[in-house]
């Protein structure tokens, strides 16, 4: 194995760039959310400029129609929500209180008189263990993302940081692309180039569909309880419901978990109740609006999507939770036009124009889908040209059995 000066110094170059972008991490998770958020809002600042609108003043009016609107919402239901979710956690010690004695209750039922038994269950099935164990876990993800914007002063810093990068990059972003594939060799640069439109229709069209499946969920969840008698925290629970849903697979989970606490105190037909309407809410997301709001956009298997998930809030906790999956979806796409379509496409012209020398040629011949061969005609309405035959008095023919030194050209 030869070991050249050139291999050495990329390898060299390669692990300082990542010590650097390793130190750099908050400023690198900031462009991640700017980028983010600068595709989310990328349609309706194309649709202002429609409008004739210059394209600064387009970003201008998105921005401050968005902050406008978030603001008008907090004024709107926030002290409601402040004083639910005060009045959720004063009641939540009681509350576990008498789900205790309920779980006991329960497992004496269950387990006879069986001491052992008994003392098992309790050590599993104890509600106050798991709600400190959820407590810890939630304290975890919000440290996780905490560590990055550095106390309440670099989180306002970092949500103007993020601002300002993503308008930014929605004013002048042909010109910021174009520098950055330009450092790329030919063809490559073109390629790129073909694909940011792509993976930012991706990105933004899942935190889209995110934002408009927790904003549904959170208004279902908040009237439907209102109805089945937990008037008094419904509108808190609704908007836990909904923040949570912007991670998904487990953040249904996590948003249903305070009202099942407060709803199996109230008795068991509004358990029973509640529990059906966060299973029903969940296939509805699942069966329905994910797929058609979110899954038509990302195009990622479910699998991936849940790793995405689950690997950004290990990393970058709840953020990660939200940030990450886009990326995927973005990457996603480069993986789908860079590689896996070229693939494809020179795997079916290597069947349908075997060369010796191609790796392919000894592969079956290529069959139209129903088990016949692929027949001329077939070639022909696939779109490739025909291979012009070479009669054997042609000067190709003779050329052919020439060797190479008595060949013309």
């Amino acid at each position: 194995m030869t070991i050249s000066v050139s291999s050495v110094a990329l390898v060299v170059a390669t692990g300082m760039l990542l010590l650097l972008l390793w130190q750099l991490r908050s400023l690198v998770l900031t462009v991640m959310i700017a980028v983010v958020v600068a595709a989310a809002l990328a349609p309706l600042v194309d649709m202002a400029e429609r409008m004739r609108i210059p394209r600064w003043l387009a970003v201008v009016v998105v921005y401050l129609s968005l902050i406008a609107g978030i603001t008008g919402l907090a004024l709107l239901i926030g002290p409601t929500v402040v004083t639910q979710t005060e009045r959720l956690l004063v009641k939540l010690p009681s509350y576990l209180e008498r789900l205790q004695l309920l779980v006991d209750t329960w497992i004496t039922d269950l387990a006879g008189v069986d001491p052992a038994v008994i003392d098992y269950l309790n050590q599993v099935l104890n509600p106050q263990s798991i709600t400190a164990w959820a407590i810890r876990s939630g304290q975890q993800l919000l440290v996780q993302s905490y560590d990055f914007t550095r106390g309440l002063l670099g989180a306002l810093l970092t949500t103007l940081l993020t601002i300002f990068i993503s308008g930014y990059m929605l004013v002048s972003g042909s010109g910021l692309i174009q520098g950055l594939v330009e450092l790329f060799p030919y063809p490559w640069n073109e390629r790129l180039a073909q694909q940011v439109h792509p993976m930012a229709q991706r990105m933004g069209g899942y935190i889209q569909g995110r934002v408009l499946v927790s904003a549904i969920l959170g208004v279902m969840i908040t009237v439907s309880l209102r109805f089945l008698g937990l008037s008094e925290f419904a509108i808190a629970l609704g908007v836990i419901a909904g923040f949570t849903n912007l991670i998904p697979f487990i953040g249904p989970v996590l948003g249903s978990l305070p009202a099942l606490v407060v709803a199996i105190v109230q008795g068991g037909w509004t358990f029973l109740w509640v529990l059906i309407l966060y299973v029903a809410i969940q296939n509805l997301e699942t069966y329905v609006l994910d797929p058609l709001l979110v899954g038509s956009s990302v195009r990622v298997k479910p699998l991936y999507q849940l790793l995405a998930v689950l690997g950004g809030t290990q990393l970058l906790g709840i953020i990660g939770a939200v940030i990450v999956p886009p990326w995927v979806a973005g990457a996603a796409v480069l993986l789908e036009n860079l590689y896996l379509k070229p693939k494809q496409e020179a795997e079916t012209q290597a069947k349908l124009h075997p060369d010796p020398s191609h790796p392919y040629a000894s592969a079956p011949p290529a069959s139209a889908g129903n088990g016949h061969l692929v027949s001329e005609q077939d070639v022909q309405g696939a779109g490739f040209e025909e291979i012009p035959a070479v009669s054997p008095g042609s000067q190709e023919s003779e050329e052919a059995d020439l060797p190479l030194s008595g060949r013309k050209g």
